[in-house]
């Protein structure tokens, strides 16, 4: 194992232990027409058990993907918004991997209070110029 790879292990290790367990996940979904509403009820109506249990303990969560556009407005994007387009990250380690894909698809980050940003995923969106913002 090369000296970068035992590294890569420790940070892995290190974030396993300062993360706590447990913590909700939360699910970006788009219900900007009336056939994307019944097809996530209809998602809903088919959970298992365990799946319904996570949603009644708050460990299941849904957030909109983002409001529809006003009319006359460009589709894909908040009314009044130029902004890109938002990956929240809600948990676990951001690295370098994520923030190239985020800056392939023009896309900005929002880091819940369960992520962790590498230094090398820092730097990397600094050269690349993706914004990154965290939840307080």
């Amino acid at each position: 194992m090369s000296e970068l790879e035992e590294l890569r292990a420790l940070v892995r290790e290190v974030i396993r232990d300062v993360l706590p367990k447990g913590l909700p996940v939360t699910e970006t979904v788009n219900l900007s027409t009336d056939e994307d509403l019944a097809a996530f009820v209809r998602r809903l109506l088919e959970l298992d058990h365990d799946q319904r249990e996570e949603l009644r303990s708050g460990r299941k969560r849904f957030r909109l993907a983002a409001a529809p556009p006003a009319a006359g407005a460009p589709p894909g994007r908040a009314p009044g918004s130029g902004a890109s387009p938002v990956r929240r990250i809600e948990r676990g380690a951001v690295t370098e991997a994520v923030i190239k894909a985020a800056a392939r698809a023009g896309e900005r980050l929002v880091l819940g209070r369960g992520a962790v940003l590498t230094p090398l995923a820092r730097d990397r969106a600094r050269a690349s110029g993706v914004e990154i913002s965290k939840e307080r």
